[in-house]
């Protein structure tokens, strides 16, 4: 059998989401590459060179490279010229013992997505693939990500919104850690995404965590990961969401719902920079930057023990407040015409227009539930229309409690 011939054949069957292709002309460093990638679930195979590397990225078709910078034949960076030429959706992650400022840059510019020096250890490689693949889940492509958030939070006429957008804009190129409040479906998510697509941190992953929908004993294990054996069940290690954040961002998502003694192991990560795993003997150092909401007002919840005051003063460093949608009816007209154009596209329906009647009806309910309630009463709205233009009885009523009965579109 030659050297190529184990490092795995060059046909694989998986899914292409699961496949890692690993470049490097050092046999022990393949080895144990090899087994890291494998034992976190992956298909994985290795190249003793670019050239054969390029052979495989056609048949094997990664989601992920592992390249090697000094190798025969084809370097590193040669590598990634054309893997971005023939392949652009695969990330790729370059590695090497001859680091400088100079070659990360040109490997950046390149398209590679993250730079390891060696020797690095297998737990950094670990939480670096983790954590790309946590990006790449949630569609943090740079043009899409801008594209999803402004079709929804920054589709604003309202002046008070505007001035808003304006200040995120000059906070989100910043650290600084930044606590949003407002009523639940005002967009609090939507702003921390808005963030974080203007931040230096756009290409990292973003990961969201809702404080309010997990159980106090999932949560920790959520958010901070556990070691094999931590506890009954823990049949394998887990990566917590703090360390899959690693050089993003983080949003905590009703921060005002987690637990006090939750509360002091947050404000340990945002003092230290640094996460202990359930089980774990040793901290693992993140890089994130952390974006809470919460639809209470905290220093109350700090005035009745609810809160820690010293978590409060962390998370505020940067305050953001959300107006309801009531406060910006001037908006309500416009973002009802969004969604109703979502709607019927998402439907394959024929666009629906809105009457004027309807816009003005409208704009005389109190939208308890906000940008997300206008949402769902534009989707029922264009179901109920038919082939007409969306009307006041297609909408609710301004009685509570009226039911609208109209026949469904055909």
């Amino acid at each position: 059998m030659n050297e190529r011939e184990k490092n795995g054949p060059l046909l694989d069957n998986g899914e292409e989401s699961e496949r890692v292709l690993i470049v490097d002309d050092d046999p022990s460093m393949r080895t144990a590459l090899l087994e890291t990638v494998k034992r976190l679930g992956y298909s994985a195979q290795a190249a003793i060179d670019g050239s054969d590397a390029l052979e495989r990225l056609v048949r094997f078709r990664p989601w992920l490279v592992l390249t090697d910078l000094r190798m025969p034949r084809l370097s590193g960076l040669d590598l990634i010229k054309e893997i971005r030429s023939r392949s652009p959706q695969v990330t790729i992650v370059l590695m090497t013992a001859y680091g400088t400022i100079e070659t990360a840059v040109e490997a950046m510019k390149l398209g590679a997505s993250e730079y390891l020096l060696k020797p690095f250890s297998m737990d950094l490689l670990e939480r670096t693939i983790v954590s790309l693949k946590a990006g790449r889940e949630e569609g943090l492509l740079a043009v899409p990500l801008a594209q999803s958030t402004e079709s929804r939070a920054i589709l604003t006429q309202d002046p008070g919104m505007v001035r808003l957008l304006s200040t995120i804009e000059g906070v989100a190129a910043s650290q600084a850690t930044v606590l949003i409040h407002g009523e639940s479906g005002t967009g609090k998510e939507l702003l921390a995404r808005f963030i974080h697509a203007r931040s230096p941190r756009a290409h990292r992953p973003f990961i969201a965590v809702n404080c309010a929908a997990l159980p106090e004993g999932l949560l920790e294990s959520e958010l901070f990961g556990h070691e094999r054996g931590a506890f009954t069940g823990a049949l394998i290690r887990k990566i917590g969401k703090f360390e899959m954040a690693h050089t993003g961002t983080l949003l905590l998502d009703e921060i005002s719902e987690m637990n006090l003694p939750l509360q002091a192991k947050l404000l340990r990560v945002l003092q230290e920079r640094e996460v202990d795993r359930i089980g774990g003997r040793d901290p693992v150092p993140v890089n994130i930057r952390v974006v809470a909401t919460t639809n209470r007002a905290l220093y109350r919840e700090v005035e009745q023990g609810r809160f820690r005051e010293d978590l409060y003063y962390r998370l505020n460093v940067f305050p953001i407040t959300v107006p309801p949608l009531r406060e910006r009816a001037i908006d309500i007209p416009l973002l009802a015409k969004h969604f109703a154009a979502q709607s019927t596209s998402r439907n394959g329906l024929p666009l629906a227009t809105v009457s004027e009647a309807a816009l003005a009806h409208l704009q005389r309910l109190a939208w308890k539930g906000n940008v997300r309630e206008l949402e769902n009463v534009m989707e029922r709205a264009v179901l109920l229309a038919g082939d007409g233009p969306i009307l006041p009885e297609h909408c609710p009523s301004e009685t509570p409690g009226e039911a609208v009965g109209v026949p469904l579109r055909s």
